[in-house]
């Protein structure tokens, strides 16, 4: 089988695409031959070294495939039945604790970055079936993370206000969970191009912090005055634009770093008004089944950037580095 690994030092020019022999499926295992995987900001800082993992680390958290072997004992799929991979293997259900969260694909146990994977068959759910194998490819770590956010935590109703940042992964998504849920989006973004783009998959207002450097005042006003009642923080480090946002006893879902700066938080906000931050990775399998479910059911469609092959998975971090992409970077395999 081929894979593509993490070298050493890790750096994006010492990826390995290496040839490694497939061992059939034990008891409880499954052979899956992955079709389809996509890029996570995670993904990218095992890749360059800010994550540290072993060399020979079978890289991506996300996985789409068909059944190929069934070991001894499985009995959740058949041969031939789509699969999608989970990010943490050992969090079925319930309240995440470090036995749950200690293991991520790609990271601390291989990942998907392989034509052939055995992983237990709980580590595995049904991909939807209103979707390619490159769409649902995407919603293991990044949909996961909006859907847990607005929906698990969040308990997101109709008419509440949400307010998402940029135009990656886990903000599209949020954007598409919030409208399924009759929620009012409000999104920022650094160009006209995007906004456009943001509008035209549900977003109700789009601030362009470029021109807008206080978007927290200007989206609290679109509410008038309320201020919203759920932040998706993707960005991190000054944290005083989306806290003025937020609502008296709202709450702010701190999801990703991607400003790798430390947190800065105006205290006076978060105590006086109540207002919570929640912090959060991705989600559980029992939350993976409830959101795949909820796929079909409404018809989402994820939003596709670019497709690289896995051998040009360097390439393809790259594209993720520049920040041009929106929606998901999606790798064939």
């Amino acid at each position: 089988m081929k894979a593509m690994v993490l070298g050493g030092p890790a750096t994006l020019a010492n990826l390995g695409y290496v040839n490694r022999d497939a061992r059939a499926p034990g008891p409880g295992e499954i052979l899956v031959r992955v079709r389809a995987s996509s890029l996570n900001f995670h993904d990218y800082l095992v890749a360059v070294g800010l994550i540290p993992a072993a060399p020979g680390r079978v890289l991506l958290s996300d996985g789409v495939g068909e059944v190929v072997e069934c070991g001894p004992d499985a009995t959740a799929f058949k041969v031939g039945d789509r699969v999608m991979g989970t990010f943490f293997p050992d969090w079925p259900d319930g309240h995440p604790d470090e036995r749950h969260t200690a293991r991520m694909r790609g990271d601390h146990v291989d990942g998907f970055a392989s034509d052939y994977v055995v992983m237990r068959e709980t580590d595995f759910t049904p991909a939807p079936r209103n979707l390619t194998d490159a769409e649902a490819a995407t919603l293991p770590c990044a949909g996961l993370t909006a859907w847990r956010a607005l929906v698990v935590e969040g308990g997101i109703k109709p008419g509440d206000n949400v307010l998402v940042e940029g135009s990656g992964g886990v903000s599209v998504f949020a954007i598409q969970f919030a409208k399924a849920a009759g929620a009012t989006v409000i999104a920022t973004t650094s160009t006209d191009e995007k906004a456009a783009r943001l509008q035209a998959i549900g977003a109700d207002h789009v601030i362009n912090y470029t021109t807008i450097p206080k978007w927290g005042a200007a989206a609290r006003n679109i509410t008038g005055g309320r201020g919203v009642d759920h932040v998706v923080e993707v960005v991190g480090g000054d944290l005083s634009q989306p806290m003025q946002a937020l609502r008296v006893g709202g709450a702010l879902y701190l999801v990703g770093a991607l400003s790798r700066q430390p947190i800065e938080f105006p205290t006076a906000l978060g105590i006086h008004g109540n207002r919570r931050i929640i912090g959060l990775t991705v989600g559980s399998r029992k939350h993976q089944l409830d959101m795949v479910r909820a796929v079909e059911a409404n018809a989402i469609r994820p939003v596709l950037d670019r497709t690289f092959p896995l051998a040009e998975l360097g390439d393809a971090f790259r594209h993720q580095e520049a920040k041009a992409h929106f929606g998901k970077i999606s790798i064939s395999i």
